[in-house]
């Protein structure tokens, strides 16, 4: 049955899901979709910095084979034509992964695909280029002095959150149908909180890594979506097993997108609304909790439950700042002078801690719960685009610490740009999705 499709702003916004049939059916082709992408990204790019590399070239030319094999009846996989937005920390045959830091060399080589992009290439999607991360993806916010700093899709002057941040917006604006994300404190899950998109973070070697991360089994590899059925798709590709990664669990046979049907009905759901200690935001707090009613309405059974342990952030610190140290072992004190400052601060604490200190802190991390339904984020998106840490300070010290957004130079790639023009009425608001809460905000995100 043929489907009507309006424009091609109509198309950038249309779900990987409706697209492949209708490539199927021959109703639409990948060379139309991936040109109204690329034309949103043309259009957005300059206010909101999702992308620090864009190959359109590459990109088309994708797309033309992708239409062949369709007329050919011959579609390489699941998402054959969905254009896909990689996230600048994952490996990418021919393009640089620089992973937001000047200390990384563009010049290469780039022969490798991470495990993830190279499933999505077999399944034949059309890559369009790397989005913005902070530095090495060390925080719930996306700046970095190598890209300049991403703007939230509902308004630009407000944080996208981090690290998957230009993952995030290229999504939401139609600059990307589906996009590659990694969580350790939250980079996937903040972002969709302060978006308003679908984002998780799946089981640890669900979806296999490699490189490994020196950040451990905190990062996690994980789908960005416009919606819940594309996230089931996305997963579904790029869980596919790679013998790179040896801490990558067993193939799951389960068809994601077929548990859809079966909804929520019968599965126990741990709804915390604060975890006993966090002050949350009133309108997250509400926001949060009419979800809860609607998976008890969808019949979950959800208990309210406070968890019973006191802040992990500490523990959590442990971990992620000696990550990051291990992260930058390599590079002389000179080189480190040319890292993002915050991340400068946490590796320099990293490297006073103790051994015993990180066993701990993996000990206290293996306390967990199986579900719990809580909020991402206590407040909304911050208008404070570059704060210091992930890690909150005393208040005496927090406005000492906050430092000015890195500077936006523009690139003969696609990059930074020095402007950030008001949306236009092809914005986020014609996604039919609800707009979350977005305003001013002073506290720091938490990567």
């Amino acid at each position: 049955m043929s489907v009507e499709v309006d424009d091609s702003a109509d198309l950038a916004l249309r779900p990987a899901t409706e697209l492949v049939e209708l490539f199927r059916v021959g109703d639409v082709s990948p060379v139309e979709v991936t040109e109204a992408v690329l034309g949103r990204i043309e259009e957005h790019q300059p206010a909101i910095n999702a992308y620090c590399l864009v190959d359109e070239e590459r990109s088309m030319a994708d797309a033309q084979a992708s239409r062949d094999r369709y007329r050919r009846g011959e579609a390489a996989g699941r998402v054959d034509g969905v254009p896909v937005a990689v996230k600048d920390v994952f490996l990418t045959a021919g393009w640089p992964t620089r992973r937001g830091s000047r200390l990384v060399d563009a010049a290469g080589p780039w022969d490798d695909d991470a495990p993830v992009v190279a499933a999505l290439r077999r399944q034949g999607a059309v890559l369009l280029g790397k989005t913005t991360t902070p530095e090495l993806g060390w925080k719930g916010v996306t700046d970095s002095p190598l890209e300049g700093v991403t703007g939230n899709p509902w308004d630009p002057a407000l944080t996208a959150g981090g690290s998957s941040g230009g993952s995030a917006a290229a999504v939401v604006l139609g600059m990307a149908t589906l996009a590659l994300g990694t969580d350790g404190g939250g980079s996937i899950r903040i972002p969709a909180g302060f978006c308003g998109h679908v984002g998780f973070k799946p089981t640890y070697g669900r979806v296999p890594l490699w490189p490994a991360s020196p950040f451990g089994t905190l990062a996690h590899a994980g789908p960005m979506t416009r919606t819940v059925a594309d996230a089931a798709l996305m997963l579904a590709v790029i869980a596919a097993p790679d013998s790179r990664d040896w801490t990558a669990l067993p193939p799951d046979p389960t068809d994601y997108e077929a548990t859809l049907v079966g909804g929520v009905k019968g599965i126990r759901v741990a709804f915390s609304p604060d975890l006993g200690y966090v002050s949350v935001d009133p309108e997250i707090a509400t926001a949060v909790a009419q979800a809860a009613t609607v998976l008890e309405r969808l019949g979950a059974i959800v208990e309210q439950v406070d968890p019973g342990f006191a802040d992990p952030v500490e523990a959590f610190h442990v971990l992620w700042f000696a990550g990051a140290a291990d992260a930058v072992r390599s590079y002389s004190a000179e080189q480190r002078r040319l890292l993002d400052p915050g991340l400068a601060e946490v590796v320099e604490e990293a490297e006073v801690m103790r051994l015993s200190d990180y066993l701990a802190a993996a000990r206290h991390r293996a306390e967990q719960l199986d579900t719990v339904h809580l909020p991402v984020q206590p407040d909304p998106a911050a208008g404070d685009l570059h704060p210091v840490g992930v890690h909150p300070r005393p208040p005496a010290d927090r406005a000492a610490a906050r430092r000015s957004p890195a500077p936006r130079r523009p690139r003969a790639a696609c990059g930074p740009h020095p402007g950030r023009g008001a949306l236009t009425e092809n914005g986020p608001r014609d996604l039919g999705v609800h707009r979350p809460g977005l305003r001013d905000s002073r506290h720091p995100d938490r990567g």
